[in-house]
């Protein structure tokens, strides 16, 4: 089956064009469409050099980086300082990329005029760009060592994406372990000009222990005057606090995905809106990243639930329900989630909703996005789909919405 871009679609990605149309629209999705709604994805990827780490690296973190062990049986291991060991899967014929959109994901997204041409394919005016393999940067209790691993993220993707700023911003990777090693980096990130940072969803890898910092406690108090004072924006990606593949074998991947990458990021937004610190510093803004939303309006419930009933333990006494404070400061980004679109306009959500296609991820909408908008958002009108699809993570990120939709003249948008 070939798409209007003349590009395979595998059989096993043909249901992603499927559409129940775009009647009654004033406008579309469309990438054709010279009208279309801004489109920011706030979340996509990159494929990153596969030595960038070990070349860049001090020399004496070098052996700690993910690398493949072979065992005795000739079974390959990845090993990642803080993740448990896994299996190399071997790939078998019938499950082998074939030259379709499976294999387009894998080898998208490292070269900026590779991307420009992809978006253009899926009608996005801008990207946040986050790290692929180096979301592994965090899964270490050796703060200098994920500091490093940080610092080599930014230099790269500052020097490959920094000139292309306006529209493709990488996020600044912050190692909050150490609280004067993130202090040092986000000054120097906020000097390069990065647009945002992200943060790991808890300071300390691993499993919860009481004995470690959260960001919940006031020793952060500096880390958020700092960001306040640099007006940069904090996201959270899924699958950075703690090791998301620790389930194994039957149902692995969906336990895994579900119950250890994407609902632990409730926690990093609980920590701020439950403790005082948007009261504090009440400029902050931070975002869940590619968390869904469909747990939003059950966690906002949650917390204003449990700061009502258990009065009599929850400190410290707030001037506003927890739940409030996301509204103003935070919001959280999806690629499909009908749930959390249903909910968005019954729970005062539409402003906290950012879009993204996950570009290149076979969990994301790429390059089909116009169709998974148009079977999820046809109930909303034309000024909430206008906000979740870009305008809301223009507000957050502060894009220039003129300078974005003058990128859509043939003639600038081929010079750039």
């Amino acid at each position: 089956m070939i798409d209007e871009t003349n590009q395979q679609v595998d059989e096993k990605n043909r249901w992603r064009m499927e559409t129940p149309g775009h009647d009654g629209w004033q406008r579309t999705a469309r990438p054709d469409d010279p009208d279309r709604y801004l489109m920011i994805s706030a979340d996509c990827h990159v494929n990153e050099p596969s030595k960038l780490w070990w070349e860049r690296i001090d020399e004496k973190f070098r052996n700690r980086l993910p690398h493949i062990e072979v065992d005795a049986k000739g079974d390959q291991w990845m090993v990642v300082e803080g993740y448990q060991r896994s299996r190399v899967r071997k790939v078998s014929k019938d499950d082998a990329p074939k030259g379709g959109e499976d294999r387009l994901r894998g080898n998208a997204g490292r070269d900026p005029l590779d991307r420009i041409r992809d978006h253009a394919r899926d009608g996005i005016d801008a990207e946040i760009v986050f790290p692929n393999k180096g979301l592994a940067m965090f899964a270490t209790q050796d703060a200098e060592f994920g500091a490093e691993q940080c610092r080599v993220w930014n230099d790269w993707a500052w020097e490959t994406y920094g000139p292309y700023n306006d529209f493709m911003s990488p996020m600044a990777a912050i190692m909050t372990a150490d609280l004067n090693l993130a202090l040092t980096e986000i000054k120097r990130v906020a000097k390069i000009g990065f647009r945002g940072l992200t943060l790991p969803c808890k300071p300390v890898w691993g499993a919860h222990d009481a004995r470690h910092p959260n960001y919940n406690l006031p020793i952060f108090d500096p880390l958020w005057a700092l960001i306040q004072d640099c007006d940069l924006p904090i996201t959270f990606h899924v699958s950075t606090g703690r090791d998301p593949r620790a389930a194994r074998s039957d149902g692995g991947a969906v336990i895994n995905y579900t119950a250890h990458s994407l609902s632990p990021t409730i926690e990093p937004v609980a920590s701020l809106c439950a403790s005082g610190v948007i009261e504090r510093f009440p400029k902050l803004r931070f975002a869940a990243i590619e968390s869904g939303i469909g747990w939003v309006p059950w966690a906002l419930t949650a917390m204003d639930e449990a700061y009502r009933k258990h009065h009599l333990w929850a400190f410290p006494k707030l001037k506003h329900l927890p739940s409030d404070y996301f509204r103003s400061n935070g919001a959280a980004s999806f690629q499909e989630d009908p749930a959390g679109l249903q909910l968005a306009e019954s729970f005062n959500l539409v402003d906290n909703f950012l879009w993204a296609n996950d570009y290149p991820h076979a969990e994301g909408t790429w390059p089909h996005s116009a169709e998974a908008i148009e079977r999820e958002m046809g109930h909303l009108n034309e000024t909430q789909r206008a906000k979740i699809l870009g305008l809301n993570a223009a507000r957050i990120f502060k894009f220039d919405v003129n300078l974005l939709l003058k990128r859509r003249q043939p003639s600038r948008a081929a010079a750039h």
